[in-house]
């Protein structure tokens, strides 16, 4: 049993913190880190030179993006910068993928804003389904299915994502006329707009 924050990180090797960024100064105020731990910062939009001024330490610090995923050890985890210690542990969930500096960190942090808003596409095809007359749990079933087959279909990397568009896609068809009219190039600029926005903030 500890008996604080500071009872846990003098029984560490490895310090992992995850807090949300507004709330990091609050939360670790008052704690000391030695140079002999290494650092694990889950928080986005918290640099490294930030992190290591309000721990007051020369510890290394790495910053992480663990998704959900990895409890079932299925989700690459980006690192920055790579370190062994760590690297090591995000391979056992599913992989690391070290990045060289905190600008391209941010890109991938900005990347993970999008998982909601897959969901939620999924739901609005789902209940405009029910809306002509489909059973909401028959729609619900069916947009399950068709999406989780192609998930599947993303642990084939030697197809592009590009490649992979393309296959399921019939020249002409239902698809392309979904990707064309709906996902228009005004479409997919207000999508990058929206990332460069929220990428603004993570910097």
């Amino acid at each position: 049993m500890c008996a604080g924050n500071q009872d846990v990180v003098d029984r560490s090797e490895v310090v992992i913190i995850a807090v949300r960024r507004q709330d990091h100064r609050e939360a670790l105020a008052g704690l000391t880190v030695d140079g002999g731990r290494t650092v694990v910062s889950l928080m986005a939009g918290v640099a490294t030179e930030d992190l290591g001024r309000t721990l007051a330490t020369g510890a290394p610090i790495v910053r992480a993006i663990p998704l959900p995923a990895v409890r079932e050890r299925r989700s690459v985890t980006v690192t920055c910068p790579s370190h062994p210690v760590v690297d090591a542990l995000f391979a056992q969930l599913g992989g690391a993928l070290p990045v060289a500096d905190e600008g391209a960190f941010d890109v991938f942090s900005a990347l993970t804003g999008t998982l909601t808003a897959h969901y939620a596409y999924l739901t609005t095809l789902a209940s405009w389904a029910a809306g002509h007359g489909i059973d909401p749990g028959a729609a619900d079933r069916y947009v399950r299915g068709l999406f989780e087959t192609v998930g599947r279909s993303l642990g084939d990397e030697a197809r592009s994502l590009q490649r992979l568009a393309t296959d399921h896609e019939t020249p002409g068809g239902n698809n392309e006329r979904i990707r064309t009219t709906w996902f228009d190039p005004a479409n997919a600029a207000a999508l990058a707009k929206a990332l460069d926005g929220l990428l603004a903030e993570l910097a």
